[in-house]
């Protein structure tokens, strides 16, 4: 049984558990169509596989990727379940991230259309051409990709510390550290390590020791 997207629905989808299996897609001239014995439970997951947070978004998304599924001037089924399928895998978790991963899926295979054109051309001006877009697409591609995890990450790049050494005088600070790194420049004279600076107890400290080790004070 198969049925055809519904626009005017606002259904929400829930979270989707990727170890249920995806339906099945069918193009027709008119349609796509969702191939599932329920009508409803097939909008259901395939919403859920792709992020959709309803009906309508799921029909955008399909019908988008139904356009960039197109080979010789015509929508390929079989690359358009390869397209679900990927993002799919990804698991968008939210409407940015269901954009944002039609897009990458998108690129891939635009990416992958221009690299099959370079090894199907001699001639080298036009390998010039598709060498070009071949690498603005890849670019593009790793350029997505660090979105996606910027966004899944709140846009914080944890940094770790495996070796952390402290002299005498010195602080150090144990935790999550989120403001930007900073440089800072000892005057001459004043030596500083691993960009600690001794606190004006610690030179006070230094400078008694000093003093008793010659016998007086300063």
């Amino acid at each position: 049984m198969t049925t055809a997207l519904a626009r005017n629905s606002t259904t929400p989808v829930t979270k989707y558990d990727g170890s249920r299996p995806s339906p099945r897609i069918k193009l027709t001239r008119r349609r796509i169509l969702i191939q599932h014995p329920d009508a409803q439970a097939g909008e259901r997951l395939m919403g859920e596989a792709l992020g959709a947070a309803d009906r309508d978004a799921l029909h955008g998304i399909l019908r988008q990727l139904m356009k960039a599924s197109v080979i010789l001037q015509k929508p390929d089924e079989a690359n358009l379940a390869f397209m679900i399928s990927m993002m799919k895998s990804i698991a968008p978790r939210d409407s940015l991230e269901a954009m944002l991963t039609a897009q990458m899926v998108s690129v891939h295979v635009a990416t992958m259309r221009s690299a099959c054109r370079l090894a199907f051309t001699e001639d080298l001006s036009q390998q010039e051409g598709i060498t070009r877009t071949l690498t603005r697409l890849a670019r593009t591609f790793a350029a997505q990709l660090e979105a996606l995890n910027r966004h899944r990450g709140n846009g914080e790049r944890p940094i770790t510390v495996q070796n952390l050494s402290v002299q005498d005088g010195g602080s150090a600070i144990v935790g999550n550290v989120t403001q930007q790194a900073q440089l800072i420049a000892a005057e001459p004279g004043h030596a500083t390590d691993a960009g600690l600076v001794p606190s004006r107890d610690a030179g006070e400290h230094e400078h008694d020791r000093a003093a008793s080790l010659h016998g007086g004070t300063a």
